[in-house]
């Protein structure tokens, strides 16, 4: 994790009570970990249960990456456990258990990850994907409505729909496409419902293709190492034309640690990414250049994937002072290397099934 060196933020946040819906997955983890070295009173809510344990584990025999996952997962839950984080095991979809646990750590901010994560899931299975990302959402800003923290959502970039221009901006007129990416705008009108009905403060984030360590959604780039790693071919939808604007873990969470207590992002949505798209088959070569002898196939692109591109973070910049770090020569590498050495540790983890 990068070193967010800013004093002013340091004591910002120190002993600010912050309390993180689905804080024990990919993004959650990496960020409770970050704000804990910020001096902040960090809580996890978690059920374990969405593309987490209990998922890899009930799907344990079905799917060949169940292993690893449960590998990496129990990484992050140690590395959580090592930092005496509070993590409560709980189901966010249950009101009464929420309601109970938010009483009692008194948040000054709710950072709500709770969600299914996962673009092609949520299209297969509308009904989990409504229950585990708009009930837990429903469920928390209910709860925060007396209280008034800041309630920081994070969204999609997929709310956008098709990419249109060089770049896309916040105020641009999104046009999702999908279950997954419907449900997310539909969490981002909801959000602003309760500011405008309880004035409740916001702050909404707009991710876009992440990446890192220990991330079990398989997204482009994991499954490109992980194919590597395993002798595969790369499998590519579509000519590899198609760009996405990257982002490493490091600086979405520093964008996020920037959002909090910061008056400037209340009531505003941010694209927080790297914000400069590059191609496919760019990613492609880079995994290429620590893995020579791949072979790349081409498949039949998916008609429900938007044409993305960069997503404008001028915004960010202007009013959060970010700045990220990471451009994918150096991101992706660095996640490459983590990749390799957890397979030198755990080369069972590995073999081509």
């Amino acid at each position: 994790m990068q070193k967010i060196n800013d004093p002013n933020l340091n004591s910002k946040l120190k002993n600010k009570n912050i309390t993180i819906i689905g804080g024990a997955g990919f993004i959650g983890h990496n960020l409770s970990l970050k704000l804990k070295d910020l001096n902040a009173n960090v809580t996890i809510i978690d059920s374990l249960q969405v593309n987490n344990l209990g998922y890899y584990t009930t799907n344990y025999i079905t799917n060949p990456n169940s292993e690893r996952y449960i590998a990496f997962i129990n990484e992050r839950l140690s590395l959580i456990r090592k930092t005496s984080i509070p993590l409560h095991i709980i189901d966010a979809r249950d009101y009464h258990l929420l309601s109970k646990v938010l009483s009692a750590t008194d948040p000054d901010v709710i950072i709500h990850l709770a969600a299914v994560s996962h673009a092609n899931r949520s299209n297969k299975d509308p009904f989990s994907t409504f229950d585990h990302s708009l009930r837990t959402l429903e469920n928390a800003l209910d709860v925060s409505r007396d209280k008034l923290p800041q309630f920081i959502y994070f969204s999609s970039s997929m709310v956008y729909g098709n990419f249109d221009g060089e770049s896309v901006t916040e105020d641009r007129i999104c046009n999702p496409l999908g279950i997954y990416a419907s449900l997310k705008f539909s969490g981002e009108k909801i959000v602003m419902g309760y500011n405008q009905v309880f004035n409740l403060p916001y702050t909404i984030i707009r991710p876009s293709a992440l990446y890192g360590e220990r991330c079990v959604s398989r997204r482009v780039g994991q499954a490109f190492i992980e194919n590597a790693l395993s002798g595969k071919d790369l499998s590519v939808n579509g000519d590899g034309n198609d760009s996405l604007d990257f982002t490493y873990i490091d600086d979405l969470v520093q964008g996020i640690t920037l959002t909090i207590d910061q008056p400037k992002a209340i009531n505003q949505i941010f694209n927080i990414t790297y914000g400069s798209a590059r191609k496919i088959n760019q990613l492609a070569e880079i995994v290429k250049s620590s893995f020579p002898n791949l072979k790349i196939k081409y498949n039949p692109r998916d008609e429900l994937m938007p044409e993305r591109g960069t997503l404008s973070i001028d915004k960010a910049k202007k009013l959060l002072g970010y700045e990220p770090s990471f451009p994918l020569e150096d991101g992706f590498v660095k996640y490459i290397n983590w990749y390799k050495e957890f397979a030198q540790k755990n080369p069972s983890l590995f073999i081509n099934k």
